[in-house]
């Protein structure tokens, strides 16, 4: 199955959390914070301005991303989990 978002909207897939802190300790399942970092995995067309013109997004597929705490309502499609958010969720891309 494909999802396309709409407008503004990006389908973001979450990185896996931590399973170790950097001394080494294993975390268990419960003290697993959920990721803020993810891969787009596909965008909109585009945010509609008030003028009636579309501003092309400023991300694009397969970009790494940080997005707020909250962003986005969690998806399933085909068994995998996503979030669908605005592009005004996403703080930063990450670059390497």
């Amino acid at each position: 199955m494909k999802i396309r978002p709409l407008a503004d909207k990006v389908l973001v897939q979450r990185l896996e959390a931590e399973t170790k802190t950097t001394g080494g300790i294993v975390l268990p399942d419960s003290a697993k914070e959920k990721p803020q970092r993810g891969k787009i995995i596909s965008v909109g067309d585009g945010k509609v301005l008030d003028d009636g013109t579309v501003r092309k997004l400023q991300v694009k597929k397969g970009d790494m991303v940080l997005f707020t705490s909250y962003a986005g309502t969690e998806v399933k499609i085909d068994g995998k989990e996503y979030l669908i958010m605005s592009e005004s969720d996403i703080m930063a891309v990450i670059e390497k």
